[in-house]
């Protein structure tokens, strides 16, 4: 898809039609009708103008503002909501850190699929070592174990909450997201994925009904807030491991070329990119300022489903729905998002076709392994294991082992011999390098505080 075509045809739609009937009289004077056709003139073009922009942002959103919404799962659900319930609005200013490093990273991945034509696996495969690429797989698989399980206990959380058992639910969607990939093209499939993200703007919604403090909240935002506890710490790892979630790169990166994004398109494409994370960030923000509004001081939550049953009883019934109602769409994206990053990765470490719009015959690794996750996935979540610690255990490995991926990343972003002149200028190295570095050392403080720990030093 070219960048003209993103942009230019929302303007023909609108600059046909109607541009007709504005000099039309009604049996008036030609001078009375120029009066008063002037100001319906420019409303028509405000309108036209309007309409343009909406259809702009919605040729242009794609992998970026999947990816990031990926993000936002039912383990990103319930590590925000802990974040509100435990320390009320003090995580928010973390948030803000959090968001500028997720732009920075996803706009590195999406720029290294669009210009290079690969993803990220791929492109570690062929720049770096076997023992490396084995090592980023690794720990993508390690990262990704509980997450597909954890989307799938999301789903059926969700529909509990309106008396619908999971042993119905869980099954039907396994079916629904498998038949998705297996039977449609990349095209369908991401329509499917945008349409899912819509579900997220219940979550503003939620935080107004629980009536925040909005001056506490704009402080909170903007004024540094940190602690040495142990708690602290891995609360803030949880929350970097599931807003720079590795699979989300990767995805990220594969998609862009599954949808077949070049060097000409990505100009447009970094735009979906940074505003998929802005957006996603916004809509992360708002679940921490519904439940701090609501529960704040209750202390950790265990669950994305004991967040919105809390919700009930002090912002109403309708907030309670409305949460329900984003993390079934929050986990039945990512629930799609998560395998597929998976088998993008294998796929593409292997040399072997990967893409959605491709038969199982024709892509029968990536597919089967597709497969393969979704089964696993909900029959696990169907099990009386314990999903709580894994919902929340899940987000805290990512955040352990994202620096692997990241640090391939920032390499790959600024090796000329890979992007040629796209290589990261000067101002994203420095930051980038930051990002990641604060991310490193964020991970390495969660372990000496557990080992320290189990010396009985907290």
């Amino acid at each position: 898809m070219a960048t003209d075509d993103l942009v230019e045809t929302p303007g023909r739609r609108g600059s046909g039609g109607t541009s007709g009937l504005i000099g039309r009289g009604r049996g008036r004077g030609p001078g009375r009708d120029r009066e008063r056709s002037a100001v319906p003139a420019r409303l028509r073009s405000g309108r036209r103008s309007l309409w343009r922009r909406i259809l702009t942002i919605a040729a242009i959103a794609g992998p970026g503002l999947i990816a990031a919404n990926a993000g936002n799962d039912a383990g990103g659900i319930a590590t925000y909501a802990s974040a509100g319930s435990q320390y009320r609005y003090r995580m928010l200013f973390v948030m803000v850190l959090i968001t500028i490093g997720l732009v920075v990273v996803q706009e590195m991945s999406a720029r290294l699929g669009a210009i290079t034509g690969k993803g990220l696996a791929a492109l570690i495969r062929e720049e770096f070592s076997i023992r490396m690429t084995s090592l980023a797989l690794g720990a993508l698989l390690v990262a990704n174990t509980g997450i597909v399980v954890s989307e799938f206990a999301g789903i059926g959380a969700a529909f509990e909450l309106w008396g619908v058992p999971p042993y119905i639910t869980v099954p039907l969607a396994a079916i629904a997201i498998w038949v998705l990939v297996l039977f449609g093209s990349y095209r369908y499939a991401e329509r499917v994925f945008l349409l899912l993200s819509l579900a997220f703007l219940a979550y503003p919604i939620a935080a107004g009904l629980g009536h925040p403090d909005w001056k506490q909240v704009g402080i909170q935002t903007v004024v540094p807030h940190f602690e040495s506890s142990k708690a602290f710490v891995l609360l803030v790892v949880a929350l970097i491991g599931t807003t720079i979630s590795p699979y989300m790169q990767l995805y990220n990166a594969a998609a862009v070329v599954d949808r077949g994004i070049g060097p000409e398109e990505y100009p447009v494409e970094r735009i979906d990119s940074v505003v998929g994370a802005i957006f996603a960030d916004i809509i992360s923000w708002f679940i921490i300022v519904a439940t701090a509004a609501a529960i704040g001081g209750r202390g950790a939550l265990t669950s994305a489903k004991e967040a919105a049953l809390a919700l009930r009883p002090v912002a109403g019934p309708a907030a309670e729905v409305l949460f329900g109602l984003g993390l079934l769409g929050a986990s039945a994206l990512a629930g799609a998002v998560v395998p597929l990053s998976t088998s993008y990765a294998l796929a593409e470490a292997i040399g072997v076709e990967r893409s959605v719009s491709r038969s199982f015959r024709e892509a029968p690794l990536f597919l089967g392994l597709f497969t393969v996750q979704i089964v696993i996935g909900a029959a696990v979540a169907l099990l009386p294991v314990n999903l709580i610690t894994l919902l929340i255990g899940t987000q805290v490995l990512q955040g352990i082992v994202t620096p692997i991926i990241l640090v391939f990343i920032l390499i790959l972003a600024n090796r000329r011999s890979v992007l040629g002149e796209h290589v990261n200028g000067p101002i994203i190295k420095v930051v980038s390098t930051i990002s990641i570095a604060v991310v490193a050392v964020m991970a390495v403080s969660l372990v000496v505080l557990t080992v320290l720990g189990w010396f009985g030093i907290s």
